[in-house]
């Protein structure tokens, strides 16, 4: 399991359109899960361990979010084959369980990553109410395991897009598990 970072962020960057099934059985578009004050569009699964280490806190955190006006959408597109715990099964089990305050939706196809460029889970995309991509960062310093008193990276930057339409200039790459690709 190779780590990898992704690319820093491309100020401006229009986020593409998406129509996928949620967990729940619904097609969900970028259109329909935009905020009044922008999108956090995340590349998630549920057998990564950089995942894992942060879920409770991003939960916490994109709730915050939500009542500042930016909803956040999580995609899962691994390919499931040599990752069952990536099933869709288990997409509907971890959603419930943890009672995901966001839409989780299959990209069986991997085209939606493949068109926002997402490398690893996680892998973060803050957009503003344009859809002008103004993060692309870590949640926090956490690697695999949660880092003590760290700096709600994630959450700050996306304030800041709420309050002023605006990315901070400086940004930290995420860390996470390759995306597994279907070959």
């Amino acid at each position: 399991m190779a780590s990898i970072n992704p690319p820093v962020c491309d100020f401006g960057w229009q986020a593409p359109d998406f129509n996928l099934v949620n967990v729940d059985g619904n097609l969900v578009s970028l259109e329909l899960v935009m905020g009044k004050n922008g999108l956090l569009v995340m590349f998630i699964c549920n057998h990564c361990p950089y995942v894992k280490a942060i879920l409770p806190r991003l939960i916490y955190d994109v709730s915050e979010l939500k009542m500042l006006g930016i909803n956040t959408v999580a995609i899962m597109s691994n390919d499931p084959t040599d990752y069952p715990e990536d099933s869709v099964e288990n997409m509907q089990i971890i959603a419930r369980e943890l009672d995901f305050p966001f839409p989780y939706l299959l990209d069986a196809s991997q085209q939606v990553a493949k068109e926002y460029g997402a490398v690893c889970t996680p892998d973060f995309f803050g957009f503003n109410y344009k859809g002008q991509l103004q993060y692309r960062g870590r949640f926090d310093e956490s690697r695999k395991e949660t880092a003590p008193n760290s700096t709600r990276d994630l959450f700050n930057a996306m304030k800041l897009v709420a309050e002023t339409g605006a990315g901070p200039k400086e940004q930290i790459a995420s860390i996470g598990c390759s995306m597994k690709w279907k070959n």
